[in-house]
């Protein structure tokens, strides 16, 4: 009776069987590949070395050598979706050469290629396949004819070693390399913002406060001129003037306000917030139980994430009430909003609640949103908890809700 798995799902083989099913067939044609695909990479591989290191004395020898080195990890590549493909063994992808890197040139490239761990992984891979590739070949290309009733267990055993040396060999090199590849997406991310902040600020005091300024300037230049023909005329326009002068001053207050807020630097989050929750279109309560301030890094990242969200509820939560609850569990900062409005929020709603993800991301931080249709909504957002006078932030911890004072 032929017994057939499921496809896997995971990093899991399939489980045992005793007959010719469909995934006994994958891994025999693997095996009866492996030869031709070891000898490729074996030319492939000895060749690269022979010109690269044979003429590294020369000009040309490195950039060849770098060259080859970017070919092998191609041909790692080929040999993880080949595992992928008819093994079922997942193998995550490694991060691209260079990616914590900002040089630009060709040194730089070529230096990179040359100390790539994965490609040299690649290249011992390379090395030891042609022996396992001539072994598995001749055992199972015998078995088809002499140990065909026992060729499922065979085939199996030796399916089980390919795994093995595929995640030995062509994994991500370990857990740095991954968190390397995340610091430098989420540093994308961070430069993004400020560029797009900076854009902001100018934009905000090239159509605020400096055509204001401008105004200013000609009206009072005008004021001058018939300070001596019309007094009078000229009192009105200096008066109007005033007025403006305030006028830009609350522009300038405003604009100082969303780099960040005096507020927060003189007395912290529980005023800060209080002073942001007292212009939300809906009543909005306040608690902030901490027992210290955290770094101003840190408390200036949770002060604007209450602010977008707050914002959010006044725009499109149709609430009558919101909360505002911030706490510390162990080494992370808490915050949780909470409204009674329409529901249905989502990160990927538009409402700037992915920017906002993206941003908390950057800094090891979390958002959760919980906005079932007809609500209530409730955003908790997680930041790591750094006291002032730290430069690096812990990481870890479990979102959760603030417990009841």
């Amino acid at each position: 009776m032929t017994m057939s798995p499921p496809v896997p799902d995971n990093d899991r083989p399939p489980p045992a069987r005793f007959a010719f099913d469909r995934w006994t067939w994958k891994e025999i044609g693997y095996l009866l590949a492996n030869l031709p695909m070891a000898v490729a990479g074996f030319v492939y591989t000895v060749f690269m070395l022979s010109v690269g290191v044979g003429l590294a004395v020369t000009v040309i020898g490195l950039p060849l050598l770098a060259v080859g080195l970017r070919g092998a990890r191609l041909l790692g590549k080929a040999e993880r979706g080949r595992a992928r493909g008819m093994l079922g063994v997942r193998i995550d992808e490694p991060s691209p050469v260079g990616l914590a890197r900002r040089e630009r040139g060709f040194l730089p490239w070529m230096w990179a290629s040359i100390s790539d761990p994965v490609a040299w992984r690649a290249v011992l891979y390379s090395f030891i396949r042609l022996p396992w590739g001539v072994l598995t070949f001749t055992v199972t290309f015998v078995g088809l004819f002499v140990l065909w009733p026992v060729l499922p267990h065979v085939a199996r055993l030796l399916a089980h070693a390919d795994r093995a040396m595929a995640r030995g060999l062509l994994s991500p090199s370990d857990e740095l390399e991954r968190r390397i590849a995340e610091l430098e997406s989420d540093r994308g991310v961070v430069v993004d913002t400020a560029a797009a902040d900076l854009r902001r600020i100018e934009r905000d005091l090239h159509d605020g406060a400096q055509a204001r300024l401008v105004a200013l300037a000609m009206d009072l230049g005008l004021a001058k001129e018939k300070l001596a023909q019309d007094p009078e005329a000229a009192a009105r326009m200096v008066d109007e003037a005033h007025g403006e002068v305030k006028v830009v001053l609350q522009e300038l207050r405003d604009l100082a306000r969303g780099i960040h807020p005096a507020v927060l630097t003189d007395r912290g989050l529980d005023a800060a917030l209080s002073a942001i929750a007292s212009r939300c279109t809906v009543p909005v309560t306040v608690t902030v139980d901490l027992p210290t301030r955290p770094a101003e890094a840190i408390e200036g990242i949770a002060y604007f994430t209450v602010s977008e969200l707050l914002q959010n509820v006044s725009k499109h939560a149709r609430a009558t009430h919101a909360s505002v609850d911030v706490w510390r569990t162990a080494d992370r900062l808490m915050l949780q909003v909470t409204d009674d409005g329409q529901g249905g929020a989502r990160i990927d709603a538009g409402t700037g609640m992915a920017g906002l993800a993206e941003r908390l991301d950057a800094v090891d931080g979390v958002l959760v949103v919980d906005s079932p249709q007809s609500g209530p909504t409730t955003v908790t957002a997680e930041l790591p908890w750094r006291d002032r006078g730290t430069k690096e932030p812990s990481r870890g911890g479990a979102v959760g809700r603030p417990q009841s004072p």
